[in-house]
């Protein structure tokens, strides 16, 4: 089991094209986490301001009947990628890892499945 720093890491070493990364609470909007970044990309912001698209995503599907759960979300940018990936594990309730690729050199389907990987080896 991996700690949120290291998990992190790992998502910015082992997913090509990995500009950032955090770990986010959607109840509160807070990074628990963040790696990358810097300061041409405020994660602290990009936490809070994803945090809403996962709670009206949410939203919707209750207002829809959906009773089925969000694997991922993914916003392309003309230059990047966004993926958000809900945590499915009972302690991981309300978060979501966020990751910021460049889409020139990032694999979508690899980092999805890296993604998996790192939240299945993820201790919160």
């Amino acid at each position: 089991m991996a700690n949120t720093e290291a998990s992190l890491k790992d998502a910015m070493n082992s997913v090509d094209g990995t500009l950032a990364a955090a770990l986010v609470d959607y109840t509160s909007g807070m990074a628990l986490g963040t790696a990358g970044g810097g300061t041409d990309f405020n994660l602290e912001v990009a936490a809070a301001g994803n945090t809403d698209v996962v709670r009206a995503k949410l939203r919707t599907m209750e207002h829809l009947g959906i009773q089925e759960r969000i694997e991922d979300i993914l916003i392309t940018l003309d230059s990047q990628y966004h993926l958000i990936r809900l945590l499915q594990a009972k302690s991981g309730n309300g978060l979501f890892l966020y990751l910021v690729l460049d889409a020139e050199r990032a694999n979508l389907a690899m980092a999805r499945h890296q993604l998996r990987r790192i939240e299945s080896q993820l201790e919160v």
